[in-house]
């Protein structure tokens, strides 16, 4: 049967898919369904979280044969090269990103035997990594580097792709991530003035350290307070944003307070 395909910037693609277990009824309906929606579509390729089910598995016409690749794996890769893609994921935008034109895989096929195979053509090659990466939360996207990808992302919404802030969707880049960055930088700014006393540094240097440590921890409580603020201004913005959660953002501040915590604890002992 056809499925809908998800669209850019359908977050819910971005989940780690599970392996393929069971190679039985289950699995050949969705195998069946994986290439109903390619035939539709006309698609040469097609990861089976594209279409919602979020199991290690995607097909690739070849010659007119539809591959089924469960649970695929690369062994090695070499050859590197700049690959220009599209997908249907971002409705045929290109992006180039890094690829390798040799492959050793390794996968299980329809029933259930592990197969090894060596690819060794730029074009097939970035088509298996391509579907590869969907099925480890990864697209094309987060290949690049920020500044690339802030651009891409910018040409996607000149295009129409991206919705506009009165939409259900969640921007792909959460300006909340800010706070998490900042914090983190401090964190581990504090967390190497600690091993500083082993290299002999001066005295009057490490108090300077320690004074960094002062207002380093409670600068990271409050870019924590004004990320959960932050969180909770975009979880009313975006009805299906699964960033937005809340028990994602609790997770995000308890764990920085904690090492915030402990590493102020440690820089009076080790410092004070």
């Amino acid at each position: 049967m056809v499925q809908n395909i998800k669209y850019y910037p359908d977050a819910s693609i971005n989940i780690n898919a599970g392996p393929v277990r069971s190679f039985k009824e289950s699995y050949t309906d969705m195998l069946t369904d994986i290439i109903d929606t390619m035939k539709a579509h006309n698609l040469e390729a097609l990861s089976a979280i594209q279409i919602g089910y979020a199991y290690q598995l995607m097909v690739i016409k070849e010659e007119n044969i539809y591959h089924a690749y469960a649970n695929p794996r690369i062994i090695t890769q070499t050859n590197p090269f700049d690959s220009t893609e599209e997908s249907i994921y971002f409705k045929n935008h290109p992006i180039t990103v890094k690829r390798y034109k040799t492959l050793s895989i390794i996968y299980d096929d329809p029933h259930g035997e592990m197969k090894h195979k060596t690819i060794d053509n730029k074009q097939e090659a970035a088509t298996f990594q391509r579907k590869l990466d969907y099925l480890f939360n990864t697209t094309l996207l987060d290949r690049l580097n920020p500044n690339q990808k802030e651009q891409a992302i910018q040409a996607l919404a000149g295009k129409g792709i991206m919705p506009d802030t009165t939409e259900d969707y969640c921007p792909p880049v959460s300006k909340k991530e800010y706070f998490v960055s900042v914090t983190d930088k401090l964190l581990f700014f504090m967390l190497v003035s600690l091993f500083l006393p082993l290299f002999g540094i001066s005295k009057e240097t490490l108090e300077s350290w320690y004074l960094y440590d002062k207002f380093a921890f409670p600068i990271s409580l409050l870019l924590m307070v004004g990320f959960f603020f932050y969180a909770q201004y975009e979880a009313k913005q975006y009805k299906q944003c699964t960033s937005c959660q809340i028990g994602n953002n609790i997770g995000v501040i308890v764990k920085r307070v904690a090492i915030a915590t402990a590493l102020a604890i440690s820089s009076y002992f080790i410092l004070g």
